[in-house]
């Protein structure tokens, strides 16, 4: 058996909702150590909360981009988890959100004034807003009514989506940080896999 192959027979085993567990643990987990202070939560537990919940949001956007060249060039199959990381991203993005209004902004006047007149913010609200149809559809009804091709078109989405959070992450952070530079570089190179192969064929996945 190939390693690829002991991968794919652990996975069969696990379930797709998994991923919603972990993902619902490690929000209540870093919240549980922000209220109390704990570990990296002492010196301003908010930010620090925002930015964790933030950057999973984006590698599971990243992971979502994953899936097919994982496939392709590994042969590990994480198809059947993808809609689960895909809900889960936009879950952890609007985790963000909220603690950026409710416990950072706090009034709606500011989160307006922020959004207008900060490009990093107004750069992410475009991403948390193409996400929202994306995580609407995420179900086999949706998927039913538009029909598999317009579906499809609909959550390419996606694309526009990570790599605008990618450019709120790097316009965010303060002075020259390599993180989240690997962040863009890495989600242009997936989506560009997607569109380009090795011999200069158009992929149509």
């Amino acid at each position: 058996m190939t390693p690829s192959q002991a991968i794919n027979s652990a996975l069969r085993k696990l379930p797709a909702w998994t991923v919603y567990i972990v993902c619902a643990v490690y929000v209540a987990w870093q919240f549980w150590q922000a209220l109390n202070q704990l570990g990296p939560y002492q010196v301003e537990p908010i930010n620090v909360l925002e930015r964790a919940y933030g950057e999973l949001g984006l590698k599971l956007l990243v992971l979502g981009l994953m899936v097919t060249p994982l496939r392709k060039w590994t042969g590990v199959n994480l198809i059947k988890f993808r809609r689960a990381i895909g809900v889960s991203a936009f879950f952890l993005v609007f985790a963000h959100f909220s603690v950026w209004v409710v416990l950072d902004v706090q009034t709606a006047e500011r989160v307006w004034t922020e959004i207008v007149k900060r490009p990093y913010v107004t750069v992410g609200m475009m991403s948390f807003i193409l996400l929202f149809p994306l995580a609407l559809t995420s179900n086999n009804l949706s998927l039913r009514r538009l029909g598999p091709i317009r579906w499809r078109r609909l959550h390419k989405l996606t694309y526009p989506a990570a790599i605008l959070g990618a450019v709120h992450y790097l316009w965010l952070v303060k002075g020259f940080q390599i993180e989240p530079i690997i962040y863009l570089v890495v989600i242009l190179a997936l989506i560009a896999t997607r569109y380009v192969s090795f011999g200069g064929n158009r992929q149509t996945a």
